[in-house]
């Protein structure tokens, strides 16, 4: 039996985060969510909805994830997991349709898996002007400097749990995801986009609901590109 767990960074998501456990398939062994000091009753929640629940101070989505990183590095090598797959903790992404994002890895083998949030399965309003800009260059660059295929820096993905490993990842905030799909491209995992349906999320997001959030996000992501461009 191939064993999944999920990773959901979470700040302030108290009226989501059930939602969002409650629609996770049976087929995961374990919901990590990881509170990243949030100041409402998301863990208290979490907690009721059945989840793990992990307090990471330190301000930023890529700290959370790695906190969550760190809470699987203490299984037992024979509770490890065969896939993490990461999903946002707003409710902006449909998380029953984890099954499709984990069966490229399961049925052909792939080591990566993005969900993409293709145009004509977005809710109206559900990504910004700049985030669909910032997704746009960012992947435009992989395409042109990597002859990458991504279309998106989705934030629900799945990956095997040791070429996760391999990645070495340690963005601790706006960068984790496009830091993941660049080391993945660098060191030639094999990977594929699903597309996703995604809507508008629950509560104001706390990178593109702000314009100091949009500018240090898409700094950091080109910061990551032109690194790794020119390594």
């Amino acid at each position: 039996m191939t064993k999944i767990v999920v990773i959901i960074p979470a700040f302030n998501e108290e009226e989501s985060i059930p939602q969002v456990i409650k629609d996770i398939p049976k087929i995961v062994d374990e919901i990590i969510v990881v509170s990243n000091n949030s100041t409402d009753n998301t863990e208290i929640n979490a907690q009721k909805a059945g989840a793990t629940v992990l307090l990471e101070h330190k301000k930023g989505y890529g700290y959370a994830c790695l906190k969550g990183m760190d809470y699987i590095a203490s299984f037992d090598y024979t509770e490890r997991p065969d896939i993490v797959v990461f999903l946002d903790g707003d409710y902006s992404d449909y998380p029953e349709e984890l099954t499709k994002i984990v069966k490229p890895i399961i049925e052909d083998n792939v080591d990566f898996v993005v969900g993409a949030r293709v145009k004509e399965l977005r809710e109206e309003g559900s990504m910004t002007v700049p985030q669909i800009f910032g997704n746009w260059l960012a992947t435009s660059l992989m395409k042109l400097f990597f002859r990458s295929t991504f279309t998106d820096l989705g934030p629900f993905r799945a990956i095997k749990y040791e070429k996760l490993l391999g990645l070495k990842m340690e963005d601790k905030t706006y960068g984790w995801t496009v830091e993941m799909q660049l080391k993945a491209l660098k060191q030639k995992l094999s990977y594929s986009e699903i597309s996703v349906n995604y809507r508008n999320r629950i509560g104001v997001s706390k990178v593109s609901g702000t314009i100091k959030g949009a500018i240090f996000a898409g700094v950091k992501i080109l910061t990551w590109i032109f690194k790794y461009s020119f390594k």
